[in-house]
């Protein structure tokens, strides 16, 4: 069998190298392709040491632009490569341009396609990342979905055949990158065991409005006076709050910069719970034991919520929430599944999927 896999993004490259590894224990031949979407190699050192990140075969230099123009290009390109190499199946991840690219080539060269992270549903439904996760679904022959929600997304929409729960590809990455979890942090800012905060809003909807990030920047000044909030802070974030001048807003808190992840990783596993938009550290938070109130009106990652374990936020004060999310919530461990996303074994399990189809033929 012979896999071309096509990746776009920073999490795309991380997610494929867990998949690499599984595809090279069982002697699959792999022809690994980055658009060039986002052609950033900026991460820690022990990714490429511990997952083995290779350099891609292809890079098809797409660049920025619009999300038709990234998503024509990419397909131009990428189409040759596929002409060229003649592959068994096409492996897309997550729901990038790049992503419904690769798969729409797939499907008009009639060549399988399998979809990691297939059946994630969010609010709203015209956002780029839906149209690309509904589309990209829509045209696989397998989708490997990270949860039994996702599972159930797909069959709402019709989509039963070639489905499978494979758990997630990042719980993999969290079990193996997590011996090399990074507590410098804590000492440096002396900081108590379940005792603080951990804190990222980058977003744009959450940063771009002053109405509402003024509103996020008091709720975390309010919770500061109970708990220590640490406040890694995005580029974007940082810029918008010197631009409409709520810098004073944030006295109390600790604003430290950005963290790479086993950083933050590392500050996150001796944490009180966590405050984020960003749709990996909610679930990163789950894996390590800890909730999160969501900066967001809904969630990929909703079965979190579903469950009781996440609190979504959106309009209402972030006090009244903390004390649905407080440190001692011994409720909240009974309702902690373990196995939401899998066993970390979600690789292998893909892998063994591909190559159950490729012998079968179908």
């Amino acid at each position: 069998m012979k896999v071309v896999s096509l990746v776009g993004a920073r999490p795309q490259i991380i997610k494929e190298a867990v998949v690499q590894e599984q595809l090279q224990k069982n002697g699959i031949r792999e022809v690994l392709v980055h658009s060039g979407q986002h052609y950033d190699y900026d991460m820690s050192d022990v990714f490429f040491k511990v997952l083995k990140i290779r350099e891609p075969d292809y890079n098809l230099g797409i660049g920025s632009g619009t999300h038709g123009e990234m998503t024509g290009r990419t397909m131009i390109a990428f189409e040759q490569v596929v002409m060229k190499e003649k592959p068994d199946v096409i492996v897309v991840y997550g729901d990038t341009d790049t992503t419904v690219a690769g798969a729409l080539v797939g499907a008009k060269l009639k060549i399988p396609v399998a979809h990691v992270e297939a059946g994630i549903r969010q609010e709203p439904h015209n956002m780029p990342e839906e149209i690309n996760r509904k589309v990209t679904d829509h045209v696989s022959d397998l989708l490997f979905a990270p949860s039994r929600l996702a599972v159930e997304n797909l069959a709402r929409e019709g989509i039963t055949e070639g489905v499978y729960f494979v758990g997630d590809v990042m719980y993999d990455l969290f079990l193996k990158m997590k011996p090399h979890f990074d507590y410098a942090v804590i000492d440096e800012l002396s900081l108590q065991e379940d005792n603080y905060v951990v804190v990222t809003i980058h977003r744009d909807f959450n940063t771009d409005d002053p109405v509402r990030l003024k509103w996020i920047l008091d709720g975390l000044h309010e919770l500061s006076k109970q708990l220590r909030l640490v406040f890694p802070m995005h580029p974007r974030t940082k810029k918008r709050i010197q631009e409409f001048g709520f810098g004073h807003v944030l006295e109390g808190v600790d604003v430290i910069q950005p963290l790479d992840y086993l950083e933050l990783m590392g500050l996150v596993m001796q944490s009180a719970f966590v405050i984020t938009d960003s749709g990996g550290l909610q679930k990163e938070a789950y894996f390590c034991g800890k909730r999160a109130l969501v900066v967001m009106p809904d969630t990929g990652w909703r079965e979190l919520v579903d469950v009781g374990w996440n609190v979504l936020l959106n309009d209402d004060a972030f006090c009244r929430n903390f004390s649905r999310i407080k440190v001692n919530d011994a409720s909240a461990q009974d309702r902690k599944q373990s196995n939401i996303y899998g066993n970390g074994d979600a690789a292998e399990r893909i892998v063994k999927l591909l190559t159950s189809w490729a012998e079968s033929g179908s």
